[in-house]
């Protein structure tokens, strides 16, 4: 099994690891399936003797050394112990970590449990920066941990385990609302033949809005089951009307992740290319490079691109979409992005690594490696449509703030994104995969400061221009007469956003100004990865 995941882009290097689960409404971190409340961690504890940083060994020399307990360790490295996997832990954070000098001082027996991957993803949370965004949310929501094999599963293949849809949730003062956001086009709920919109009522005969623990424990077994085959009882609330009860067994299913791509005849004579790009994962690619090259034979002029359910993924994904966005004129010796690492690892900062160009040719990742380099296809636009919200994340926000560096006009339809400019290699150890914050990126005109998301018409330097409208789950995506695509088309024509009134109507309680709907989804799919290229 690799060891260092890298996920930066030198043709060489591996992709890695991770499942799908939900996390909390108020809280709680991806590789933690929680609803209502976040998952209870020990606070730290400041040891009577704290371990000095100097002190620390390098992680190589402890590194596999793996308690008898973890089942993700391989048989043969399980001769060594819990706590030599958090001083590891310990160890690896204080050589990658970008906050490294913000660790706090953590009591490492403070973190035992018969679990013992239970306690290392405590350890793990525990190590992270207290630090907080000017609006006062954690600055580091993102550091994660997960099983590596789950993790190479999904990154490499799109598959993950479930029912071949995607939640989105909303939180009002009196209840909870499950609604289904998109379906993958094969898979049990696609076969079932749930649709966009259609809100869950109950399952197992736990109602969506449960409040107890027992209750939400239930819940979120059957929402995020942990084999193939499971089979639960779902009664939906459909978005046409009535209800439908069904049962939906778990499998394995292959995401879709540029699920649609159309174009439109505008009312003023021009060619709108639309397309839905939900993953950056690597199957994504050749997807992406398809769309591209039909919008080039069809001559689209301007392109609404809808990211709003896309949290990111690879980087170099989103490095050439932007160039096949834009095209070669702009983007030709221009950095897509600039990263910077801890002040421990200012090579690594002034390195040709750190330096994520708009990527013109292919790759068509296999493996370990890229199969094809080849042109890519561009359509020279100097104007792109963003759909968002707060589902729209890291390597999305990378394409918004990638374009912006090289003077394409971006206009954000929707919500605030999620604030994201941060990004990770990560590394396993004794079969679990760590993925703490390593980097911060910034454009070709050295922006990256919007970890508290991009804004819609918004103000100051993470303001975009463009209109603030509410996610429309009473449409179809790809329906012209759906409120965020309705809202880009109208705009390209008149430059005016909708009127307030009808930006909301057709959203549910809850989702007022556009970013109160939160998709929750496994860390591959929430992050900003580098893979060697």
């Amino acid at each position: 099994m690799m060891q260092d995941m890298a996920c930066a882009f030198s043709r060489s290097g591996s992709a890695f690891a991770l499942s799908l689960v939900l996390t909390a409404c108020g809280g709680g971190e991806a590789g933690t399936p929680v609803f209502g409340q976040a998952a209870q961690r020990p606070d730290p504890v400041q040891p009577a003797q704290p371990v000095q940083p100097d002190a620390l060994p390098a992680s190589t020399t402890v590194a596999q050394q793996c308690s008898p307990d973890n089942p993700h360790a391989d048989a043969a490295n399980r001769g060594g112990s819990l706590s030599r996997e958090k001083l590891w832990l310990r160890a690896y954070f204080d050589e990658a970590y970008l906050w490294r000098e913000q660790v706090p001082y953590v009591n490492a027996d403070a973190y035992v449990s018969s679990d013992v991957p239970a306690a290392l993803n405590a350890y793990f949370h525990a190590l992270k920066t207290p630090q907080v965004t000017p609006s006062g949310a954690r600055r580091d929501q993102f550091s994660f941990s997960y099983p590596t094999q789950e993790w190479e599963q999904l990154s490499r293949g799109g598959v993950s385990l479930g029912y071949g849809l995607e939640w989105t949730q909303t939180i009002s003062a009196s209840a909870r609302r499950l609604r289904i956001a998109y379906v993958e086009p094969v898979g049990p709920a696609a076969q079932a033949g749930l649709q966009r919109g259609d809100e869950l009522i109950s399952v197992d005969g736990v109602s969506a809005s449960v409040g107890d623990a027992a209750g939400v424990n239930r819940l979120n077994a059957a929402l995020y089951p942990a084999a193939a085959g499971e089979a639960h009882g779902f009664v939906f609330q459909r978005n046409s009307g009535g209800q439908l009860s069904v049962t939906l067994s778990s499998a394995a299913s292959v995401k879709q992740p540029v699920l649609m791509r159309q174009v439109f005849a505008a009312t003023d004579g021009r060619q709108v290319g639309h397309m839905v790009f939900n993953d950056h994962i690597a199957p994504a690619e050749a997807q992406l490079i398809e769309a591209v090259e039909f919008f080039r034979q069809q001559g689209v002029s301007d392109l609404v691109l809808d990211l709003r359910y896309n949290g990111g993924g690879f980087l170099y994904l989103a490095s050439q979409l932007a160039y096949m966005i834009a095209g070669p004129a702009p983007t030709e010796g221009k950095v897509f992005e600039q990263l910077s690492f801890n002040n421990r690892r200012q090579a690594d900062t002034q390195s040709a690594r750190a330096r994520t160009p708009f990527y013109n040719t292919s790759c068509l990742l296999v493996g370990d490696n890229c199969t094809s380099e080849r042109p890519l296809p561009s359509l020279g636009l100097k104007r792109v449509y963003v759909l968002s919200q707060a589902g729209t994340c890291s390597a999305s926000e990378a394409i918004i703030n990638g374009l912006r560096g090289v003077d394409v006009e971006v206009v954000l339809i929707g919500g605030r994104s999620c604030g994201k400019p941060y990004g990770f290699a990560g590394k396993s150890n004794c079969g679990i995969s760590y993925f703490p914050m390593e980097f911060v990126g910034v454009n070709a005109k050295g922006f990256g400061d919007y970890a508290d998301g991009f804004v819609p018409a918004g103000s100051g330097g993470n303001g975009v221009p463009g209109c603030q409208v509410a996610d429309d789950l009473q449409h179809a995506l790809g329906d012209p007469q759906e409120a965020m695509l309705a809202a880009a088309l109208v705009h390209r024509i008149s430059g005016q956003c909708p009127p307030r009134s009808l930006a909301h109507a057709q959203s549910a309680p809850g989702a007022a100004d556009g970013s109160a709907w939160e998709l929750r989804r496994s860390p591959l799919r929430s992050n900003r990865f580098l893979l060697p290229r």
